[in-house]
């Protein structure tokens, strides 16, 4: 009786599992057949007509590299036959390794390629073979690329981007069969693993409405002002376009002069304040400045007409005057970051060009002014690629944040998709918690007819660096009439604003300067405390007109840059007062740091 109960039970467990699997079928039948649906109706849309990388001018540059392939095809045999005999070399090297026989690899990879982590890759045979066989496939493809005579730069920049993306993307990392730790965790999870990701993989399409966005931390395990941008202060001024942060006091004396900080406007604010531990707006306070920073608004189709003049007179100049009413102060020392040290270059022209002298000092946080070597940026800087985003832009009055985002994950494509690809859809983990990835995920719109000038007058036609270029207000700036004392602080890998063309500025403005070049790239080298004396910096003060010959004869120290500038900056508190609170003087707090204007998700 007890053994036909268990074979009962048995049976019913059976047919319990069986029916829940189908369930699991059903539902991903559904759920892919809802995202199918919601990838046409966007794709039926002007808005979903907009992509980044634009396929027809992706395709025009490849046309154009192919009639120059076909016009010397005995180039291409040349480098056929090299990459035939280099296979030839990898299958005597195999044939050794097999025999036990003493080899020689053919295409060691680099060792500080994440990809390639994992000691299979080298210790077994099979993916050793694999991986060379991808890597010297790579060095063809980019060498043949890379050598086409006949191109203009801008196609070729473009042609050598969309190749390594294309490269990248082909990786055996990013396939289950070709990957040693996802084939392990497989077997060990006995295929969990591929499900979970597939059902990670659903939902990051339903997240992006048919459109994949991938998750790249828990977006639920940070909230902003309770453990995230957690620095205490008030909201002090508000307009349209920012709220102005006053943070509290740590010291009980600060330097007279406030330090106002402006931010990017393509990213937010809290950059600067992610951790206390990492937190430079909390640093600066503990050092004794009172710090004031400016929170850009994440901008809608109401504020489609706002233009970068708007940004100027909002942003920063009706920030001094804020703070004078707020500390009595009318001097400040002004930090720029990225965009908001362009924006802060602008400024101080205007400014010299009114004689308004309000401005003590200037540090720049990897910011340009000569956009003439952009760098990867100018891969979607182009009349007929500016053309297309203003079209979308004339349908939103805005540029949605996610084409920027996208824009910045393509830069570092391995690190920024690949690996969550892996991670997420392959391996079927869940993205970790990390306050700077969530910082990274929240987007933020650029109003229309701002954007298009930044794009057109900087990008396209490099017009700030030459005098009366461009005319903000009716003022033509001239970068050259800027004589406040100024500090940069740039990145050695900085993908974004690479060094070089930030340290061109040096040589436009007029004032004291001092040039510094941390480690590191356009975020982890400027958020780099002191405590974690990691990377290091450069300091020159011979300001040649060759960065390379400022690089090879410039000091290198250890640790934070942080401490160079604190004293610099220090040069320019106009002494010291007791400590200013926030509200205490002619401007009364709106609301507790870090305000509701950060708090205003693309999403």
């Amino acid at each position: 009786m007890s053994e036909k109960i268990s074979d009962n039970q048995d049976h019913k467990a059976t047919a319990d599992q069986q029916a829940e699997m189908l369930q699991s079928y059903q539902n991903f039948c559904d759920r892919s057949q809802r995202i199918a649906q919601q990838f046409m109706d966007r794709q039926s849309t002007t808005g979903g007509n907009f992509q980044i990388p634009d396929p027809a001018i992706v395709g025009q540059a490849f046309m154009e590299l192919a009639g120059k392939m076909m016009s010397d095809p005995a180039s291409m045999v040349e480098a056929q036959q090299k990459l035939f005999q280099q296979y030839n070399n990898l299958w005597g090297q195999m044939a050794r390794r097999m025999s036990g026989e003493e080899f020689e690899t053919v295409r060691p990879h680099d060792t500080t390629d994440k990809r390639f982590k994992d000691d299979a890759w080298s210790e077994d045979a099979t993916y050793d073979f694999i991986k060379q066989s991808y890597l010297l496939a790579s060095d063809w493809i980019y060498s043949s690329v890379r050598d086409v005579e006949g191109l203009d730069d801008k196609t070729s920049e473009k042609v050598n981007f969309y190749t390594r993306q294309f490269v990248n993307a082909l990786s055996p990392t990013n396939f289950a069969l070709t990957n040693p730790k996802v084939m392990r965790e497989a077997r060990q999870s006995k295929g969990e693993n591929l499900l979970k990701g597939f059902d990670n993989l659903l939902r990051d399409l339903e997240e992006g409405e048919g459109q994949l966005k991938i998750s790249m931390t828990d977006q639920t395990a940070f909230t902003l002002g309770e453990n995230i941008a957690t620095s205490k202060g008030k909201v002090v001024f508000q307009n349209e376009l920012m709220q102005l942060i006053q943070y509290s006091p740590s010291t009980s004396k600060v330097a007279r002069r406030p330090l106002l900080i402006v931010p990017p406007w393509i990213n937010k604010f809290y950059i600067l304040d992610l951790q206390p531990r990492n937190s430079f707006i909390k640093w600066a306070v503990d050092q004794g400045q009172t710090v004031f920073v400016i929170s850009w608004i994440n901008p809608d189709e109401k504020l489609s007409d706002k233009t970068f003049e708007s940004y100027m007179h909002e942003g920063p100049l009706a920030a001094i005057d804020a703070i004078e009413l707020a500390t009595g102060e009318a001097k400040v020392n002004l930090i720029g970051y990225c965009i908001g040290g362009t924006l802060s270059a602008c400024t101080l022209a205007y400014m010299a060009a009114k004689g308004d002298e309000r401005v003590a000092s200037i540090t720049f946080f990897t910011s340009m002014i000569d956009f003439s070597e952009p760098g990867e940026l100018g891969v979607f800087v182009d009349e007929q690629q500016i053309g297309h985003m203003e079209e979308q832009m004339a349908e939103k009055g805005y540029l949605d944040g996610a084409h920027m985002s996208q824009v910045f994950n393509m830069m570092r494509d391995n690190d920024l998709i690949w690996s969550f690809v892996v991670n997420n859809y392959l391996m079927g983990r869940e993205p970790m918690a990390f306050d700077l990835l969530y910082w990274n995920s929240d987007n933020t719109r650029m109003p229309a007819m701002m954007h298009s000038f930044y794009l057109r007058e900087m990008y396209l036609n490099n017009a700030l660096c030459k005098a009366g270029g461009i005319t903000l207000d009716g003022v033509a700036i001239d970068i050259g009439k800027i004589k406040t004392p100024a500090y940069w602080v740039s990145t050695l890998d900085d993908h974004i604003a690479p060094w070089k063309s930030t340290y061109s500025a040096t040589r436009m403005l007029t004032g004291p300067k001092k040039f510094v070049l941390s480690g590191s790239g356009h975020i982890a080298g400027v958020i780099n405390p002191p405590t974690a004396n990691k990377y290091g910096y450069w300091t020159n003060s011979r300001l040649s007109k060759d960065p390379d010959d400022w690089l090879e004869k410039a000091k290198q120290h250890e640790g934070s840059w942080w401490i160079d500038w604190d004293k610099w900056i220090a040069k320019h508190a106009g002494g010291s007062v007791a400590a200013r609170k926030p509200g205490m003087g002619k401007l009364k707090a709106l609301e507790d740091a870090p305000g509701s204007y950060v708090k205003i998700r693309a999403s």
